[in-house]
């Protein structure tokens, strides 16, 4: 029989590190999994590091059999939540454990006490660790080459997450497009049509203002707030989430990897898409040697990347039931596309989207028929 399964809050730097490094650990040799930079997920847990905890809070634990980690959970409150959603959801996230059914038992049992401790009526998860960070439990697509800020999860823990009582809340989507003129032919738009020319002459496109970040990522917050507020699970970007995004990802960004469009000097439409980071980082695990370090320096001046994913993309609202608003997201993903060929991308991913997000489907389906990975959302209540 299997020694007795005992739970661990996260308190102290070594049980931190412990934390973070455990799915390359738990996870080494399984098909299609790629460690992330040990570096990277720690800012993700971090409260100051992560813009997160300046409106919410979370608890770490761990699961360990025989004195050895294996598992890990969050849980966590969002205070921008409950307002939204009318009623108190607490969420849990960081999930990775061993083919156990004791072992998640036991870090979904300790999640949920600490979110009914907090208050909360649902637990739903995982995220990292809200809406706005990694998203949901993966059940297809494991692989795929991995994409930066989409989590990976072996093919057991869904359904060992279901036997403890948690169902199906939502899934998200992904979408990998070929950048090339094929994909931008297949866009549903009148031929010809370009941006500041004909009927399109007041819409104009610009790129990221390198002297300019914080006003561009301000314009970028209130778009993308406007356009998915009355979306499911959405929840405002603050000042500081975005400010502490741009931060962190300042040395891999260009000007091609913002999109703006405005119509008579107004912002209408936006999209951000950020250099694949597994591009230069898949072959030197989660904790990089000097050397490695050296090399992944040397990748990201050269910006050996091949790949991108667009993390954050809104039209106005104002512009819903107009003729405008209805070509502008074809617009805009045809302005990534022709942004790409610029750069060395053969790829761009388009993702969480929405399942229930019929018409930016559609438009994507017309370039790609099938998603390539769907992301679960699980939730419970908590009685």
């Amino acid at each position: 029989m299997a020694a007795p399964v005992t739970i661990v809050p996260v308190e102290g730097r070594r049980l931190l590190s412990v934390f973070v490094a455990l799915p390359r650990r738990l996870y080494a040799g399984q098909p299609g999994y790629v460690p992330p930079l040990d570096m990277e997920q720690r800012d993700l847990v971090e409260p100051k590091k992560n813009a997160f905890f300046r409106h919410g809070r979370a608890r770490l634990f761990l699961a360990m059999r025989d004195g050895r980690p294996v598992g890990r959970v969050s849980a966590q409150i969002d205070d921008l939540v409950a307002p939204r959603e009318g009623r108190a959801v607490g969420f849990f996230g960081a999930l990775d454990a061993i083919d156990d059914a004791a072992v998640v038992a036991a870090l979904l049992d300790a999640a949920c006490a600490w979110l009914r401790e907090q208050g909360a009526e649902v637990a739903r998860g995982p995220f990292l660790l809200n809406y706005n960070g990694e998203y949901g439990l993966m059940v297809e697509g494991h692989q795929m080459p991995p994409m930066i800020a989409m989590p990976w999860h072996p093919h057991w823990l869904p359904k060992l997450v279901e036997a403890c009582g948690f169902a199906k809340a939502m899934d998200v989507v992904a979408y990998q497009m070929q950048v090339g003129p094929e994909a931008e032919a297949a866009l549903p738009l009148p031929s010809g049509l370009r941006l500041g020319e004909g009927r399109l002459g007041t819409v104009t496109t610009r790129g990221l203002r390198k002297g300019h970040l914080a006003e561009d990522a301000e314009i970028l917050r209130r778009l993308y707030n406007d356009a998915w507020r009355r979306s499911w699970g959405a929840v405002d970007l603050t000042r500081e989430d975005i400010s502490t995004m741009v931060a962190q990802m300042k040395p891999l960004l260009r000007p091609e990897h913002y999109v703006l469009i405005e119509q008579k000097g107004e912002p209408v439409a936006v999209a951000l898409v950020v250099p694949n980071v597994y591009d230069i980082v898949g072959d030197l695990g989660g904790a990089p040697s000097p050397l490695g370090w050296v090399r992944l320096v040397t990748r990201l001046l050269r910006h050996r990347f091949h790949s991108a994913r667009v993390i954050l993309l809104g039209v106005s609202k104002d512009l819903e039931g107009t003729a405008l608003g209805a070509i502008l997201p074809a617009l805009i993903i045809g302005e990534l596309m022709r942004r790409g060929r610029t750069l060395p991308y053969r790829m761009i991913e388009l993702g969480w989207i929405l399942e229930t997000n019929m018409p930016m489907r559609r438009l994507i389906e017309r370039i790609v028929p099938e998603p390539c990975k769907r992301h679960r959302v699980y939730e419970k209540a908590l009685g």
